[in-house]
């Protein structure tokens, strides 16, 4: 049995991640794995608001007054400024995971801890704080919660796996 101090295990996974600085915690730059899961964090986000709010929502938006959204030219004519909202939240979400993470703790609870951290960040007070200004209906603004919570506890889980740190330690075969 090889045992390795936490110093050691630090020195193995920055060697075996040549494009992260890897500290007690944290992922301290922004290399290829950060640019990739702030990518996939940009589609699941994008993806997932679509799934819930242009999917699943849809017929409980219906019911709302026409006036409290855009018609569908203007939503067309302004879908980059949402693209470019998703875009910066999905490199944010993954910035922020990166600045906690801690190696010796299991990325998959860590991914769905930040998924949930976030949905309590943005979409609880976002929904409840639209309730109480716009004509919503409460079902309405819990399926919104849930759904945007679902979506970023994925999130958390994917952008968790992309920027897992955890390795094996290797071993030369003349220590054995």
């Amino acid at each position: 049995m090889i045992h390795l101090d936490i110093k050691t295990q630090l020195e193995i996974n920055s060697s075996a991640h040549g494009d992260q600085k890897i500290g007690e915690q944290g992922v301290n730059d922004m290399g290829k794995r950060f640019w990739i899961s702030g990518f996939v964090a940009f589609l699941i986000v994008l993806m997932g608001g679509w799934a819930v709010h242009g999917m699943l929502l849809t017929a409980d938006y219906m019911r709302l007054p026409p006036a409290m959204f855009r018609t569908q030219a203007e939503v067309n004519a302004h879908f980059p400024y949402m693209v470019f909202a998703y875009l910066v939240l999905g490199f944010a979400f993954t910035w922020v995971y990166r600045q906690g993470v801690v190696t010796t703790r299991s990325w998959l609870l860590q991914g769905i801890r930040f998924g949930i951290a976030v949905a309590l960040l943005v979409s609880v007070p976002m929904y409840l704080i639209y309730f109480v200004i716009q004509p919503m209906e409460g079902m309405t603004v819990f399926k919104q919660i849930v759904g945007d919570t679902v979506v970023f506890i994925i999130c958390g889980i994917v952008v968790a796996f992309i920027n897992n740190t955890v390795t094996t330690p290797r071993v030369d075969r003349a220590e054995v």
